[in-house]
């Protein structure tokens, strides 16, 4: 009887520590599947669906629509440059997945040439606006494409404050988010935007971005579109090299220099031990020159000097002679007369 108590206990304790188990993992599931609400009233984002081109967009989105379409987004694929560069890569069609919208990389079929509005919202949701195209702006969106940018940017300061691609770029006219660049960089950088604008950089018509993103003059056309951008925004002797030439020194001329330094003939040790004991000797020699005829000049001006005494003495002692003498005559006459 005790044995049948016992089984039924542990039965119960299983049967509930089974269904215990099982809901929460129910649970667990249909918490992660459930979908999240965007906004209020309003159906939340989708991943599916149709690309409807961007002509559909301006309908809408027309002055957007106007200030992209000139951009080098929205030719990104007509441009010649790029048609070029594709054909001498045996039209690889990895390059359509950053210059047309929707490639599909098994089909190799594309939704629209260039970078769209839907390369960057996703493909057009039913029931839009209601239905939400939404974005996250920022590099890691934009790095799909621009590695090299998104990589130097990584090593930026602006990186490490948080100062997004957006901050600085207007995404649908590709153009700053002010009229000039160092307009654009004095919205943060207030003190040094004063302190440039009344120097001579400014004076000369130079940018902020002039130095600090400076980057070497292309003289080929890049590989696969791959150039540095300077979004490290540090200043390097490559920028004030790159106008100033006549003053600083090029590395070719420092090498030029070393290879005239390195041709001079090697001078043995010996031969300078010898000139350095020749030139001590003729020290010497003139050092002691020099005693001897300080010497000899202190010996004949002292007797310059008691030659000069003696002479003046001399005179002196006959003039008062002669005046004692004319003294004593003018008394003997008074005695005369008396």
């Amino acid at each position: 009887m005790s044995n049948a108590k016992s089984f039924k206990k542990r039965y119960s304790w299983i049967t509930f520590i089974s269904i215990l188990g099982i809901s929460m993992i129910l649970g667990l599931l249909f918490t992660a599947q459930a979908p999240v609400s965007a906004a209020p009233d309003m159906e939340p984002y989708q991943q599916e669906g149709s690309y409807a081109g961007s002509e559909s967009c301006a309908d809408c989105h027309e002055n957007l629509h106007q200030d992209w379409v000139t951009t080098r987004h929205a030719q990104a694929f007509s441009s010649p440059i790029f048609q070029r560069d594709w054909d001498e890569l045996n039209l690889d069609q990895s390059c359509l997945e950053c210059h047309t919208t929707g490639f599909d990389p098994l089909t190799g079929e594309y939704a629209e040439e260039g970078v769209t509005c839907e390369s960057c919202h996703g493909p057009f949701q039913p029931g839009h606006p209601l239905t939400l195209m939404p974005l996250t702006p920022d590099a890691e969106l934009c790095g799909a494409c621009h590695k090299t940018t998104t990589d130097e940017w990584n090593a930026s300061m602006h990186y490490e404050k948080g100062i997004q691609c957006q901050s600085c770029h207007n995404p649908h006219a590709q153009t700053p988010m002010a009229d000039t660049i160092t307009e654009l960089c004095s919205n943060c950088h207030k003190e040094r935007g004063d302190s440039f604008t009344h120097g001579t950089h400014a004076n000369a018509g130079l940018e902020c971005s002039n130095c600090h993103m400076y980057t070497s003059p292309r003289i080929e056309d890049p590989i696969e579109g791959i150039v540095p951008t300077g979004h490290i925004f540090t200043v390097g002797s490559e920028a004030c090299i790159g106008c100033h030439q006549d003053n600083v020194h090029t590395r070719d001329e420092i090498l030029q220099l070393s290879a005239e330094v390195s041709g001079q003939p090697e001078i043995n040790n010996e031969d300078l031990q010898i000139q350095l004991h020749e030139q001590d000797t003729t020290i010497s020699n003139l050092e002691t020159t020099a005693n001897v005829r300080l010497y000899t000049g202190l010996a004949q001006g002292a007797i310059i000097g008691l030659i000069t005494g003696g002479a003046i003495a001399w005179v002196v002692s006959r003039r008062i002679e002669y005046v004692e003498v004319d003294i004593e005559d003018e008394v003997k006459e008074s005695e005369e007369d008396e």
